[in-house]
């Protein structure tokens, strides 16, 4: 049973996979690498073990069922990717409330032409895994998430129906997600021309 390659390409940052020695990190790093590329239903647990380097009883110490990882995963994927990527980084790229909102499709843009550009996970294990499965749920819960920051980047900038605004942008960057994966590298700057017109629907 081999350790992973640490100096292999990984989707998590350094930051999160400094710990990777430790059987949880390693766990969760192979769990992050293997669901993000592949989906859920595709990755079983003899492999996430061999990739992790654990032994059977050490993984089943911390994740007592297959679901319970993927959950896990679910929520280190909404730091590592909404927080810390989209919306942490949309904010430092702009300097006004209106500028972090459209500086989501700067980030996007970047993001899709990465060589491991992978998607939406919670979209992606969504459709994979049905809306009415604990899985499913989750990663409708943690959609809202998302509306909710857009939501609050919308209040800062004094926009009107807030909520409503989230909805229309998340459709946005959706549709420009899918359009990427299709191939349409500048999906993220069509959607941004479109989020302009959305912003100026929703000032007062």
């Amino acid at each position: 049973m081999n350790a992973p390659d640490s100096t292999g390409s990984t989707l998590l940052p350094q930051g999160i996979r400094a710990g990777q020695n430790e059987p949880l990190h390693r766990i969760l790093s192979a769990a992050y690498e293997l669901f993000s590329r592949r989906g859920i239903r595709d990755v079983g647990i003899n492999e996430l073990i061999e990739r992790s380097g654990v032994a059977k009883s050490t993984f089943y110490r911390h994740f007592p069922s297959k679901d319970a990882l993927v959950l896990a995963f679910l929520s280190l994927r909404d730091q590592v990717w909404t927080v810390d990527l989209i919306i942490s980084e949309a904010r430092r790229r702009g300097n006004s409330p209106e500028e972090r909102l459209l500086a989501i499709f700067d980030v996007f843009g970047d993001w899709f032409q990465r060589d491991d550009f992978e998607a939406c996970t919670f979209i992606n294990v969504l459709l994979e895994m049905g809306p009415d499965h604990p899985l499913g749920e989750a990663s409708i819960g943690y959609l809202a998430r998302i509306r909710g920051h857009l939501q609050a980047l919308a209040e800062e900038a004094g926009l009107r129906d807030t909520e409503e605004f989230a909805r229309s942008w998340h459709i946005l960057m959706k549709g420009s997600i899918i359009s990427a994966t299709e191939g349409d590298f500048l999906a993220s700057k069509r959607a941004q021309q479109m989020a302009g017109w959305l912003i100026a629907h929703h000032q007062s």
